[in-house]
């Protein structure tokens, strides 16, 4: 019997590139997006759009009923394409809300709905100042003035009303993202990660590991990957993928 995964965030930088690999995997595939026309891509791509608002709560809930997914899969973000710079102040506030009020209606809709597990993307780089490599037992900079104070209370909201649901949940914490979409060709550093390591990340953790978080980066010293290693088979391929 083909297994149903509610995908928030088809349509984003790594949900356009995880819906071909569900798909091939046999999962059955209802994908969010808030446009019209992006349904129709998700269509095309071979999964069942699904127009909903994370902020509307009552459809997003009903939505997800509807699917009766086994696995609910949080990829939903609220950033300028390509990371504009001159618009990163202002989406940074919109992707926090994102994190906290669209987070929290989410993980309430996969609870009435039964699933059984909820992976969500989170970011390695959030961390508060400290000895590296990052561990997933590292405190967030939630003091932090300004926009890394903003992320990282963001996350912290994220990070806990996943892992408190009755459900499995797991937490991704990805590395920057550079590939297809991101508007960047190259690692621009430490801690970097491609889209498509990303995507395949969320893919074995459907099926793979336990509750908890899990660091989703190149190894490059920024952030440790063991426990990603151990616990969900994934290392980056880095650059094979370029």
């Amino acid at each position: 019997m083909t297994e149903t995964v509610f995908l928030a965030g088809a349509a984003g930088v790594i949900g356009q590139r995880l819906v071909p690999l569900l798909i091939a995997a046999g999962w059955r595939v209802f994908g969010t997006t808030r446009s019209a026309e992006r349904a129709e891509a998700l269509r095309v791509a071979g999964a069942e759009p699904v127009l909903v608002d994370v902020y509307d709560a009552s459809a997003l809930t009903a939505a997800v009923v509807a699917a009766r997914p086994r696995v609910v899969m949080h990829q939903l973000t609220d950033l300028p394409r390509g990371l504009e710079p001159s618009h990163i102040d202002e989406a940074r506030a919109r992707n926090a809300r994102m994190r906290e009020e669209g987070t929290r209606n989410l993980v309430a809709a996969a609870v009435e709905a039964g699933a059984e597990k909820l992976v969500a993307q989170s970011i390695a780089f959030a961390c508060a100042p400290g000895p590296k490599p990052y561990l997933e037992t590292s405190p967030l900079d939630v003091h932090a003035t300004g926009g890394a104070g903003i992320n990282a209370r963001g996350v912290a909201s994220l990070e806990a009303h996943v892992l408190a649901a009755p459900l499995v949940g797991i937490v991704l914490r990805y590395g920057r993202f550079y590939g297809p979409g991101t508007g960047v060709d190259a690692p621009a550093g430490p801690g970097s990660l491609h889209v498509d390591d990303a995507a395949q990340a969320a893919l074995v953790a459907m099926t793979t590991g336990e509750r908890g978080i899990y660091n989703i980066v190149e190894d490059d010293g920024f952030a440790s990957v063991e426990k990603a290693a151990r616990g969900l088979g994934w290392r980056a391929r880095g650059c094979d993928l370029r």
